[in-house]
């Protein structure tokens, strides 16, 4: 039985995950769709490149929950690179009518959300790391 299977039973409940991954992490799913029914003069093109800055933001969010509060800064800040950089190329695709009107909107909500939530952890790090909160003063 795989790690997933043993995810899937109704007797174990599936791993939690931080709100901002498992917001990624739906984003993705949705992307993914959209992603096989892409014209091919983008699918492996633009698509690809899309599809690859969704994962490498999934993978820096995911390893910043595992690492201490002074190590986890430069993770936060190149997922907030990677999904900016994916709302760019989701543009890219709107104005060149490869993503419809209904699809590009579905998935620029989510990335903005996304954003917002980089955004506040990112403050929040900022904030946890400053020299006055480190040596106790206020």
């Amino acid at each position: 039985m795989n790690a997933y299977a043993s995810h899937t039973s109704k007797n174990t409940p599936p791993p939690r995950l931080l709100p901002v991954l498992q917001k990624l992490k739906e984003t993705y799913i949705l992307w993914f769709d959209y992603y096989r029914i892409l014209p091919k003069t983008h699918r492996y093109s633009l698509g690809k490149r899309i599809d690859d800055l969704f994962a490498a933001s999934i993978e820096a969010v995911s390893q910043a929950g595992f690492l201490s509060r002074e190590k986890k800064l430069p993770y936060v800040q190149y997922a907030i690179r990677k999904v900016d950089t994916v709302k760019v190329f989701l543009l890219i695709l709107w104005e060149t009518k490869s993503l419809d009107d209904k699809r590009h909107l579905a998935l620029s909500l989510r990335l903005d959300e996304i954003g917002r939530m980089l955004g506040g952890w990112s403050g929040q790090i900022v904030k946890q790391n400053s020299p006055d909160r480190q040596s106790g003063e206020k």
